[in-house]
């Protein structure tokens, strides 16, 4: 690793950061972590985020909640009460003029606040770009007017931003960051079943009905369909569904009824060793997918969304494809069933395949070891890379104000 860098001048960097959900919560943790290791000098936070942000040292100016919603009709009862945030904290950074202002993905709350912040002479570092490449293409021209630089998870995302002259950065995606090597997760799955009292050789099955109320509410009975089916075939099948605090309580009732009793893993340790573990999985469409490639589990992705929703994304998407694997493949690799074909029947099928069929399997492995290399496996951290272009971006600002 490099050493530290100093910025120029005598006063500490103040990063104003915000995030709007769990993962960007997890995001924002691991970037101000990192800026505190890569920045040699005084540093201080503010702004909006979870409790990993918190453990960090940020004070969040409200809860972060406020701002996880989803999908046009989730969204439309809270709109007033989100745009009144927007305001304060756009008052906020205006009034106390950090250094940077570092936005976390929920571009609808990140991008209203860099619009009422634009022209202060603040600068404004977004980090996830919004999908210009699956819908809106012309978002990337309208970011451009506000943002003074992006940073980008995926290889191929630069180029749509850089032809509207807006400084991009490809920094790779956290879910290659501090993994443990592939025969360590193993190990700890293992362990896992061992506590779990789960015995060798038996089919173990992980379902990953989402991390929102509204993905468990309605995967999880369909979810139960599969599983009854996949269960006739399979007597002895096991399954695991690791899940977040945010659903845990609705997890446990949703899954309550199953044909198959599900082992709820609660702890976040407990995911990844997992799905390591598991032989395949069955998941909600989402990032998700992603630690499954990791963990190089075979995987299902299945999805259903509030119809309204639905139709206005597919009237908009420019995407043959909805899960991140196929997506970076441009194939389908991944079986995906979304909306109508979310079926228990379609869902079984897939599944049952997975578990038995070696070529099935083998053929998502090899995609999923091209898809992390692109990503990022292998070099810096992501955060690293993050925390060291914000910190360039930073020193460079600084030194034309002197030179200037």
């Amino acid at each position: 690793m490099t050493a530290p860098v100093n910025l120029p001048g005598v006063s500490p960097l103040h990063v104003f950061i915000i995030a709007g959900e769990p993962s960007g919560d997890a995001l924002g943790a691991r970037l101000m972590a990192a800026l505190k290791r890569e920045h040699g000098g005084a540093l201080r936070f503010s702004g909006v985020g979870g409790p990993l942000m918190a453990a960090e040292g940020l004070t969040s100016q409200f809860p972060m909640g406020e701002l996880t919603l989803l999908g046009v009709m989730e969204v439309l009862p809270k709109a007033a009460h989100v745009l009144r945030r927007v305001r304060e904290v756009a008052a906020r950074i205006i009034e106390t003029r950090p250094d940077v202002v570092v936005t976390v993905d929920a571009p609808a709350f990140s991008f209203r606040v860099g619009k009422k912040i634009r022209g202060q002479g603040i600068t404004h570092i977004h980090y996830v770009a919004p999908t210009v490449w699956a819908w809106r293409p012309r978002r990337a021209k309208m970011v451009a007017g506000f943002l003074s630089h992006l940073l980008v998870l995926f290889p191929f995302e630069p180029p749509y931003f850089e032809v509207h002259g807006l400084g991009t950065t490809f920094v790779g995606h956290s879910v290659v960051e501090g993994a443990a090597a592939a025969s360590d997760m193993k190990a700890a799955g293992q362990a896992l079943l061992a506590r779990l009292d789960i015995a060798d050789g038996r089919p173990v099955l992980v379902v990953l009905p989402g991390s929102r109320s509204s993905e468990v509410r309605r995967l999880a009975p369909v979810f139960g369909e599969a599983l009854g089916i996949l269960r006739a075939k399979m007597p002895d099948l096991a399954v695991l569904v690791p899940t977040v605090p945010n659903v845990s309580r609705l997890v446990r009732e949703m899954t309550a009824n199953w044909p198959v009793t599900p082992h709820i893993l609660e702890a976040a340790a407990d995911k990844l060793p997992a799905m390591a573990i598991a032989r395949a999985a069955l998941a909600a469409s989402g990032t998700v997918a992603l630690e499954l490639a990791l963990t190089e589990t075979p995987m299902v992705i299945a999805y259903k969304a509030n119809p309204l929703s639905a139709m206005v994304f597919r009237m908009m998407s420019k995407l043959r494809f909805a899960n991140l694997i196929n997506i970076m493949e441009r194939r389908a690799i991944v079986p995906e069933f979304l909306q109508a074909e979310c079926s228990a029947e379609n869902l079984s099928a897939a599944v049952g395949e997975l578990m038995t069929d070696e070529t099935a399997r083998d053929r998502q492995v090899e995609a999923m070891r091209r898809v992390m290399t692109a990503l990022g496996r292998g070099g810096p951290a992501p955060s690293t890379r993050a925390a060291r272009a914000i910190i360039a971006i930073e020193a460079a600002r600084r030194q034309a104000v002197r030179t200037a």
